[in-house]
């Protein structure tokens, strides 16, 4: 987890992170994400698209900017991705986080549990997760069909993607989308997003309308991914570099 960074006069100027990594026990154990369901070796799997992409008509910073909420407000960026579209009120969200203690601090795995039995609660109806399933994040065939199926909620060490997002200008008052690549290796897991997309990088980014780098081919493969009330482009060897953990809701919203 990241400290607060203060400005002069002490008013923050960066965005809170808030996980922690999910216990080797525990991903070790988890059943494994699986193209087509368990079914998929008996029958031919429904197939994702070469490119998809989720972009929600409202998405927020759902509390991860004084609070290091990120796991709980993955979640409902996860519901904001239901058709039909699904918008959990920012207090509602810290509230839910609050109530669990993981106000300023969570594992994924964790969150998910709670949030299989005890999800969002708004209007009349609460809003579950489904099934928790581990996605192999190094297999791209396997974690495209994943994020088809999902958004794919994972773990990150969040230093270069902080850089990125405030490069791109982002603030207290919101995420702008922005363009990821060039990231090296770091294993620091520290913050949650949500992989939303995926496909070349030209499609990408034409979708979030951000302008491809110079130098960068268009055509090479990466992913849509939250964070900090935002969406970008991250390149596919920029993603690995960060990731650390990957999880899949099947279904990922379970309506009471």
């Amino acid at each position: 987890m990241s400290d607060t960074h203060a400005a002069a006069g002490g008013e923050q100027n960066s965005p809170k992170r808030g996980a922690a990594p999910t216990p080797r026990h525990l991903l070790a154990g988890a059943m494994p994400y699986m193209p087509g369901g368990l079914e998929a070796a008996a029958i031919a799997p429904r197939k994702a698209p070469a490119e998809f992409i989720r972009i929600p008509k409202q998405i927020s910073m759902w509390g991860n900017y004084y609070d290091g909420d990120c796991v709980t407000a993955e979640e409902a960026f996860a519901k904001a991705c239901n058709a039909p579209e699904v918008f959990v009120p920012d207090a509602t969200v810290t509230a839910w986080a609050s109530a669990h203690g993981v106000l300023n601090g969570a594992n994924l795995h964790e969150v998910m549990v709670w949030m299989q039995t005890g999800g969002f609660v708004q209007a009349g109806h609460t809003y579950d997760d489904g099934s928790i399933l581990s996605v192999n994040w190094t297999n791209a065939a396997v974690l495209n069909h994943a994020i088809w199926e999902g958004p794919v909620k994972i773990g990150v060490a969040a230093n270069q993607l902080e850089a990125t997002w405030h490069a791109a200008g982002g603030s207290v008052n919101g995420g702008k989308n922005w363009f990821a690549t060039g990231y090296h290796h770091d294993a620091a897991e520290d913050h949650c997003v949500s992989l939303c997309g995926y496909g070349p990088l030209a499609w990408l980014a034409g979708k979030l309308h951000v302008p491809v780098p110079a130098g960068v081919n268009g055509a090479h493969p990466g992913y849509a991914l939250f964070t900090w009330d935002s969406i970008g482009v991250i390149d596919a060897p920029s993603m690995l570099a960060i990731t650390q953990e990957a999880w899949l809701r099947t279904p990922t919203t379970v309506i009471h």
